[in-house]
């Protein structure tokens, strides 16, 4: 069966750091654009990062450009975000998710889903 498993988040005050893992089973994540996307509260899906199919080039929306790092462990099978200097504005519901293609990788096109997964919380507060 197919599946991530997103963990890692947490409560930081502004300028901490974390670093939230995408576990995958059911499928090799280095043959896949991987992205990870958010969503605050009161608000719609929001695309962070993304990582191509089996080339580590790497996509970032305007807001965390500078700030995040997506990364691949092939021999873990998993996707992390690493993310520095974290302000309030960052607090949000983070998922990850294959994305359909490299073309929609590099936009950080937000999947057409029927459904999310619970994700993992990231709150930003002093």
């Amino acid at each position: 069966q197919w599946q991530f498993v997103e963990s890692g988040g947490g409560l930081v005050q502004p300028g901490g750091s974390l670093r939230p893992s995408c576990a995958a089973s059911g499928f090799t994540v280095d043959n896949y654009a991987i992205g990870w996307f958010r969503q605050a509260p009161g608000k719609g899906h929001e695309g962070v990062s993304c990582i191509s199919a089996r080339v580590d080039t790497a996509y970032y929306s305007d807001s965390v450009k500078g700030r995040f790092t997506i990364s691949r462990d092939a021999a873990k099978n998993t996707v992390y975000l690493q993310m520095n200097s974290l302000k309030p504005e960052d607090t949000a519901v983070y998922y990850c998710a294959d994305v359909p293609s490299d073309y929609y990788c590099s936009r950080n096109t937000v999947p057409a889903f029927g459904s999310w997964g619970p994700g993992t919380q990231v709150t930003v507060s002093s």
